[in-house]
């Protein structure tokens, strides 16, 4: 279906309600009014509640798609130190997609899924890049690091106020996520461990012959 104003205004109001109250608290005329069209627009486009929740799932779905898209003939990854950055990146200041992201990846549901889906797709993709160029050393388990490298990013979405508190920055804001992501990185590149001391070998007794001797 090619979008309509009305449409997009539709999804654009229903996205930043989501993110504010979760789908289950924003009605049908909620939507209509934030987007300031008649309420019998958003069946006329969507059928239902749950098709324009689906729709905004899309929207922000398709956010991965066109990062996914353009991950090989940009500069993107060279610029960033995440893929939580990569995602902040790609969005206009003040959008409610981190926020939406964030509530959407708590309540669970299709939409969850589907976007979680779209993340891990982006996390092996930005893997196999890296260690084509030779950027990241290879792993024995390409899955599971793609998993853990995504799970530390998700964090900033996830444990956002938390996060926020510990450090006393917002690690969705540009210093806090900058903040992270070079943390972050110098984690990845250098560590965090010293290998433990070794203990001292104890002198080794003379034997009776080297006594002798």
């Amino acid at each position: 279906m090619t979008d309509s104003p009305g449409r997009e205004r539709i999804i654009a109001a229903a996205l930043r309600l989501f993110a504010e109250r979760g789908a289950a608290g924003v009605s049908v005329r909620d939507i209509a009014a934030a987007a300031e069209v008649s309420p019998a627009l958003i069946p006329h486009h969507f059928g239902t509640k749950e098709g324009l929740e689906e729709a905004v799932d899309d929207h922000v779905a398709g956010l991965f798609d066109t990062m996914l898209d353009g991950l090989e003939e940009s500069h993107a990854l060279a610029d960033a130190t995440s893929f939580a950055e990569l995602v902040l990146g790609a969005v206009p200041a003040g959008s409610p997609i981190p926020q939406y992201l964030r509530r959407l990846l708590l309540e669970g549901g299709p939409g969850a899924r589907t976007v979680f889906a779209r993340w891990m797709d982006l996390s092996r993709a930005a893997i196999a890049r890296l260690d084509g160029t030779g950027v990241m050393k290879p792993s024995a388990d390409p899955e599971a690091r793609a998993a853990f490298l995504l799970v530390n990013d998700l964090a900033m979405f996830l444990l956002h106020d938390r996060i926020a508190e510990a450090i006393g920055d917002d690690p969705l804001s540009e210093s806090g996520s900058h903040r992270w992501t070079r943390e972050a990185m110098a984690s990845y590149t250098h560590g965090v461990f010293t290998a433990p001391p070794q203990p001292e070998t104890p002198p080794h007794p003379a034997s009776p012959a080297e006594e002798i001797s």
